[in-house]
């Protein structure tokens, strides 16, 4: 009886392990939490509330949210960096009453007028971006401190006055155009395409993946080539110029130059960039989870206002929000190390 040979195992020690699978991949991205969170508010609402899940609601909700979601662009590239700005609201609102007031008042075509409130706020961001990287300040202190000094530049320019007048090119993106039964305003669009913009920008070219290795950390991005100084005060600058784009939206929307505009504007972004999973620490986050942020704040008011529910208690939900996913953040955080 001729013994049978057994063929050698061709199997290695690394057999058993196995890509992750698509499944996978999506739970435990950074977005699937605040998106699961996103629908979860959506159904809840929709029950609540008949009017809540209508096309004319979510078209108004989208509205209200797109200056506080074009300041969150600009927010989340300078937390991927692992900075933060606290003036990009009182930026916003000195960029809104420059290009009012030399456009009404100032007798500046309105195109001009814009494009110079656009310097203006890139100017901001040039500033903070130099202040934190040159000197170097703390991104805290610096922002800080260009609140107070762009909230009094635009009480001092405005000399506390609403501008009103306002030639038809600065309100143009507040107009509305037909989709179905729902009308949608071109400034959401503006903000819906600045959203896919800076997402491709930051997952497709070398400049974004600069950002996130900058974020993660500054000394090994240096050592690699990258010229992180120049790279973060670029970042501040464009963060400025959104701001910028954010003052002609709110311009749009409430077709005055309002200097008691964006007071909690940094707040509202800062929020919406956290709950849309972006690290505080920076080099993890997406312009993408700032969307669905910016929606889960935008849903949580449109919805308890239409439950009745008072102004503070939004303003109280929205906290008890914010410091939860931190609070995941900082778990996550740990568990990966």
């Amino acid at each position: 009886m001729t013994a049978t040979s057994t063929p050698p195992s061709t199997s290695s020690p690394y057999a058993e392990l196995k890509a992750p699978t698509t499944a996978r991949r999506l739970l435990t991205a950074p977005t699937t939490g605040p998106l699961v969170a996103l629908l979860l508010a959506c159904v809840f609402f929709s029950f609540s509330n008949d009017q809540f899940l209508t096309g004319g609601n979510f078209s108004l909700i989208v509205q209200q949210v797109m200056v506080v979601g074009t300041l969150a662009i600009g927010q989340t590239l300078i937390i991927l960096t692992a900075g933060i700005d606290l003036s990009c609201g009182a930026v916003m609102a000195f960029g809104s009453i420059v290009i009012a007031r030399m456009a009404a008042e100032g007798s500046l075509p309105p195109l001009l007028a814009i494009a110079l409130g656009l310097v203006v706020c890139g100017g901001f961001g040039l500033l903070n971006g130099l202040l934190v990287q040159k000197i170097p300040l703390p991104p805290f202190i610096v922002t800080l401190g260009m609140l107070n000094v762009a909230f009094a530049l635009t009480h001092i320019y405005s000399n506390e006055q609403t501008v009103t007048n306002l030639p038809g090119p600065l309100t143009a993106l507040g107009k509305t155009f037909p989709l179905g039964h729902t009308d949608i305003t071109y400034g959401s669009l503006v903000t819906i395409a600045l959203f896919l913009l800076l997402a491709y920008a930051l997952s497709n070219t070398g400049w974004g993946r600069h950002v996130y290795a900058l974020g993660n950390s500054q000394e090994a991005a240096r050592l690699n080539g990258i010229r992180t100084s120049r790279l973060a005060v670029g970042v501040y600058t464009v963060a400025g110029i959104l701001y910028g784009i954010a003052a002609l939206l709110l311009i749009s929307r409430t077709g005055v130059g309002d200097p008691q505009a964006g007071q909690t504007d940094n707040l509202d972004s800062i929020t919406a960039v956290v709950l849309g999973g972006t690290s505080l620490f920076g080099g993890r986050g997406s312009v993408l989870g700032t969307f669905i942020g910016v929606l889960i704040v935008g849903v949580f008011r449109n919805g308890l206002q239409l439950m009745g529910v008072a102004s503070i208690y939004q303003t109280l939900i929205t906290g008890v929000l914010v410091i939860l996913a931190v609070t995941v953040d900082q778990l996550s955080r740990k568990k990966a190390r």
